[in-house]
């Protein structure tokens, strides 16, 4: 949403400010992420778009972010060669 953009109404009555939304849905304090048979390593290499969807998934999976199997270099990737103007 742009933020000169006004908030509808039904979007007004949602929460006012931090605190309401503790009340309404709760804190993370307590988070205890779970390492399911679903939390699985991941060979995407860090920054990429698809480490992010990985890392997004674990999130709404309730799972640590980081698995100690995940790549932690770059070795024997390629990227594209720009030539110099």
């Amino acid at each position: 949403m742009n933020l000169t953009q006004k908030v509808p109404d039904s979007m007004s009555n949602l929460c006012k400010n931090v605190f309401e939304a503790i009340l309404k849905y709760g804190h993370d304090e307590d988070f205890d992420p779970i390492a399911d048979a679903k939390f699985l390593p991941t060979d995407a290499p860090a920054g990429s778009q698809e480490k992010i969807e990985v890392l997004r998934r674990r999130v709404e999976l309730g799972q640590p972010l980081w698995h100690n199997d995940d790549r932690v270099d770059y070795s024997g990737l390629t990227g594209a060669i720009r030539p110099r103007e």
